[in-house]
């Protein structure tokens, strides 16, 4: 259940975006919390990997306000308090030739900025992000050697050795075999809850934002519905979203 009381971290207010005069999002308001687990779900081309941009400022919304853990976007300099995975991360490519550590130590660039020196404190908050994600026994392994869902904890480990407030997944499980997507949602989970880190992930999978999230943030250029995730397992929402002949099916 969302705590109202919790401190603010992200804040939208009527957030439109056009790409070439092109509507993609419009009118767009909700808040994120402090200790959320937010599942963002929509169809393709609904505006969800641009809602994801725009609150990393890769891109500027036409109208409206972006506010980051209370200051407005343009003046937001902690960067490294939002971690990021992007989409389809697991399908770099197998040749690239970086070890495990290599990768996870990389996110502390943002922290330190470039061409600084890594302290004996950095290489300890890496360490500590590799074992926090369950790879440090792949410390010196290249990356393109491991599996797809192996892949994902590296790069889920290089977001959180910025120690961030708040870890954003752009489809996080494209790339990780079924079998493996049941240990990867526990483990965001025991991020949510043991770690206190607030947690969004985009995802096609209504099942899977339905049972495993504790919010939901249906999108389909605008706001169709932003609660609990009950409230996506309604006829009605999945029509707003998919259209009149979409139906649920569950998966066991």
């Amino acid at each position: 259940m969302r705590d109202k009381l919790a401190e603010p971290y992200i804040e939208l207010s009527n957030v439109s975006f056009s790409y070439d005069h092109t509507p993609v999002i419009e009118k767009l308001s909700f808040t994120v919390r402090k200790g959320e687990y937010l599942g963002i779900i929509g169809p393709n081309g609904g505006g969800k990997t641009t809602l994801i941009k725009i609150i990393l400022g890769l891109l500027h919304p036409t109208e409206g306000a972006v506010l980051l853990f209370g200051k407005d976007r343009h003046d937001f300099k902690e960067k490294h308090r939002i971690g990021y995975v992007p989409q389809r991360v697991t399908q770099a490519d197998r040749e690239f030739p970086a070890t495990v550590f290599e990768v996870v130590r990389t996110g502390r660039i943002p922290r330190l900025g470039f061409f600084q020196k890594f302290t004996a404190k950095d290489i300890e908050v890496v360490e500590r992000a590799m074992k926090i994600a369950g790879i440090e026994r792949y410390r010196d392994t290249l990356v393109g050697n491991l599996s797809g869902g192996e892949r994902q904890r590296v790069f889920i480990a290089r977001a959180l050795a910025s120690e961030p407030d708040v870890l954003i997944l752009d489809e996080p499980t494209v790339g990780v075999d079924i079998g493996a997507q049941k240990t990867f949602y526990e483990f965001l989970a025991s991020l949510n809850r043991d770690h206190n880190l607030t947690i969004i992930f985009i995802s096609h999978d209504v099942d899977a934002v339905s049972q495993e999230t504790k919010t939901v943030l249906c999108l389909n250029h605008t706001l169709v519905c932003h609660g609990l995730p009950r409230d996506l397992l309604n006829e009605h929402v999945l029509e707003r979203l998919y259209g009149k002949h979409s139906h649920l099916v569950n998966h066991k």
